[in-house]
């Protein structure tokens, strides 16, 4: 299909939806053939795109999809869990399209260059998924399969693929305004570097700072090596043991670190929230459970991947030109480990 046909065929979609007084979404979802429109919509606008001459696309029932997990993905999946949930929003967005998945786990480049072999040899694939995959060679071997891809949980900085994340940025610029809203300037973030994606968060963190007038030194930013919570509450008693309390509040990149700051500070001696306030992103079950249960803000991991099939979807249609990075909104979650900065002084005579 050429690009003036692309176009066309998306002017007939939005002059669909306009005379059928329903969004573009229930349009594609219509003519595709999909569960969850009503009978009666379903009718109407068949019957439309019958009277504008559309070419109706050919259903994706009974295609396959090849999803693509990182080594860093499955560690994830035995390890806190986030995974699982994306996986889980695909696989039930998959029984509702009637789409097979088809997961190849890569450890290393000989990993990828087989998968994309793979993908581009068989034609049964209609489609390719890759789950938090950030390296440059992977992205650049599928951008030139020639078959639709998405990125899930990680971006491409080139545009050649389409992605849906979480809005990392927003997500955590919340986080750390709820934290300044609480009288918080000395706010410790931690992190474990390497990813794109929390490199967004990171800059969301000094977005809130710099918004309210504070700085965001560099020594308020805690690298560990792992997200693993034992290493957090390592990182954050070294800390404190070398350099002392310079910090009345904590917003880690991930629960699992939260998990481990509390760990580590109440080994010390000092109570969350009353002496250091800390807040988490992603919303994971067990961080309700925690003692404080944790504050966090909400990553909707499971809309994820559904949302990530949906446009892979709609670009094997050849509904979903050009190629777009989603972000899903993300919110606060508060439960009891925040409360209202105390002075530093106050916290160090109080232990």
């Amino acid at each position: 299909m050429t690009a003036e046909e692309k176009k066309g065929r998306r002017t007939r979609l939005d002059d669909i939806a306009a005379r059928c007084g329903v969004s573009i979404s229930t349009v594609s979802r219509a003519l595709a053939g999909e569960k969850g429109v009503r009978p009666e919509i379903r009718k109407l606008v068949l019957e439309t795109a019958s009277a504008v001459s559309y070419a109706l696309p050919a259903s994706v029932a009974g295609k396959k999809v090849m999803l693509v997990a990182s080594g860093a993905a499955m560690i994830d999946y035995v390890r806190n869990q986030f995974t699982v949930y994306v996986l889980e929003g695909l696989n039930a967005r998959a029984a509702a399209l009637g789409i097979e998945l088809a997961m190849r786990p890569v450890a290393d480049k000989g990993d990828e260059a087989r998968v994309v072999a793979e993908m581009r040899d068989d034609p049964s694939f209609g489609g390719m998924l890759i789950l938090t995959v950030d390296e440059e060679e992977m992205l650049a071997a599928a951008a030139d399969l020639g078959k639709p891809v998405v990125l899930v949980n990680s971006d491409d900085p080139y545009m050649r693929l389409s992605s849906v994340t979480p809005c990392n940025r927003s997500a955590a610029f919340i986080a750390a305004e709820r934290l300044i809203k609480a009288g918080h300037e000395r706010i410790l973030f931690m992190l474990r570097p390497g990813r794109r994606t929390i490199e967004r968060r990171l800059e969301g963190w000094r977005d809130a700072l710099q918004h309210h007038g504070l700085t965001a030194d560099a020594d308020l930013v805690l690298e560990v090596d792992d997200w693993l919570p034992e290493l957090g509450a390592d990182a954050i008693t070294r800390l404190v043991r070398e350099k002392g309390l310079s910090f009345t509040a904590i917003l880690t990149a991930g629960d699992s670190l939260a998990n481990g700051a509390v760990r580590g500070l109440q080994a010390m001696g000092y109570g969350v929230p009353q002496d250091i306030s800390v807040m988490g992103i992603d919303d994971l079950p067990q961080s309700a459970f925690l003692n404080p249960p944790l504050s966090t803000v909400h990553i909707p991991m499971r809309e994820l991947g559904a949302t990530a099939l949906d446009l892979l979807r709609d670009m094997m249609l050849g509904l979903a030109a050009p190629r777009r990075r989603v972000e899903l909104a993300c919110h606060l979650v508060e439960r009891g480990s925040v409360a209202a900065v105390r002075h530093m002084s106050a916290v160090t005579e109080g232990r």
